[in-house]
């Protein structure tokens, strides 16, 4: 831990690459984990399509009041530790808290969402702003993750398996040289020269100085 805990303290652009893995010790299942999501529901895919989505809203409502909010949960150490490095965020895939009406375009309170999938104002559809599939990745959330790729001194890796592209390919974007630090219970194979530390990420995350 000594010698990460170094490439912390050197770097000054760090760019964290994470996904669902990093909220499971919240309580929040991630998605292609053996206790995923996408294993507990064959069709959770489908179920999370623009397709599915436009042809049966309320079981598109459903499914997300069901299996994507938790708002009882609390932050973790992963959490508050890259919170106190983070400076500017990408939601890459979207925010499930920001929601819109597909009507009028009017964000609402994520709460009024979880009370009904109808505006009040007009009954126009909510929806969060999230990418679905069968959509495409916003190329402002694009442009902004390239250039601190490109900027970046520290690459770390962590709640995430790197299999979904076209996020995964942002490692490609890197500098030449560049730190690439994984983090991960089991081994990941990534593009590229990397240090893999097979750890639980909240054991090293709590090890983790903020200076």
């Amino acid at each position: 831990m000594l010698e990460q805990q170094a490439l912390f303290d050197q770097a000054h652009q760090i760019v964290f690459l994470t996904g669902a893995g990093v909220s499971t010790a919240s309580g929040i299942p991630d998605f292609r984990s053996a206790n995923g999501l996408y294993k507990q529901n064959q069709n959770a895919e489908y179920f999370l399509s623009h397709r599915y989505f436009q042809s049966d809203p309320e079981g598109f409502y459903q499914f997300c009041k069901d299996n994507l909010y938790f708002p009882d949960t609390k932050s973790n150490v992963i959490h508050e530790k890259q919170a106190a490095y983070t400076k500017h965020l990408v939601d890459f895939h979207g925010n499930l808290f920001d929601v819109y009406c597909e009507k009028c375009g009017a964000h609402v309170p994520v709460e009024e969402y979880l009370t009904s999938r109808l505006h009040k104002l007009d009954q126009g559809p909510l929806r969060p702003n999230i990418v679905l599939y069968d959509e495409g990745i916003s190329q402002v959330a694009i442009n902004q993750s390239l250039a601190a790729m490109q900027a970046a001194d520290l690459v770390v890796v962590v709640g995430t398996s790197m299999k979904v592209y076209p996020f995964a390919s942002l490692l490609e974007y890197a500098k030449p040289g560049v730190k690439i630090l994984a983090v991960n219970q089991e081994p990941l194979e990534l593009p590229g020269n990397f240090e893999m530390v097979v750890a639980d990420a909240m054991d090293f995350f709590e090890q983790l100085v903020v200076r």
